[in-house]
């Protein structure tokens, strides 16, 4: 174990870190959802992603994204992967710079055991849905976390056993309600903690796919 790891072990406990560390996470879209998300799971203590997103590093996304201006330019997933090491250098990051279609998205994440919904248009949040129910992967969506002044309508709904949805699911990204850091970030904690904690609670032992 590095320095980081070494420390949080003395806070979650050498078994409940490995057990998470063997776990591989997906996330579907490395904007404000999965960027931020990503970060709080690394925090957390997981260590091996696959992350998928086609989209480059834009200005615009500076406000709520876990980018930064020198990276403007650059692919999210490559970004993200950098920005993440910075954080622990002992990751496995798989950075896919692929747009997640009908196509691909049952074999991109078939080899993950949990999924994060961090897709922008409700069609694609909906294909991505449809793909992992079924397949005994946890899996954990948004709907709803735009604007200013709404974060304690920020809810987790547990819509089946490995399924989730986090968010007000009212509030809706537009030209009158933007995506703000504080929302995204509600949300992209809430994502994380759900995650950690379905795996320390009910799947700490379980052999994980490699």
């Amino acid at each position: 174990m590095n320095a980081f790891e070494t420390a949080l072990a003395g806070i979650l406990g050498k078994e409940k870190l490995a057990a998470i560390q063997r776990l591989k996470v997906g996330i579907a879209g490395a904007g404000g959802l999965g960027s931020n998300c990503a970060a709080f799971l690394v925090r957390s203590g997981f260590k091996r992603f696959r992350i998928v997103d086609f989209d480059v590093v834009e200005s615009g996304n500076l406000n709520r994204q876990f980018y930064f201006a020198a990276q403007v330019g650059k692919s999210k997933v490559a970004a993200l992967k950098e920005n993440l090491l910075l954080i622990n250098p002992g990751l496995e990051i798989e950075a896919l710079p692929e747009k997640i279609d009908e196509g691909n998205v049952t074999a991109l994440f078939s080899c993950c055991d949990v999924v994060v919904e961090a897709l922008d248009r409700a069609e694609y949040k909906r294909m991505l849905v449809e793909a992992c129910l079924g397949t005994g992967k946890l899996l954990v969506a948004a709907s709803g976390l735009a604007g200013w002044g709404r974060s304690d309508g920020i809810k987790i709904h547990r819509v089946k056993e490995n399924f989730y949805l986090v968010g007000d699911l009212v509030s809706e990204a537009g030209p009158g309600c933007p995506a703000m850091a504080p929302g995204v970030s509600v949300a992209a904690a809430k994502q994380a903690d759900v995650i950690l904690a379905y795996f320390l609670e009910n799947l700490a032992g379980r052999d994980c796919c490699g």
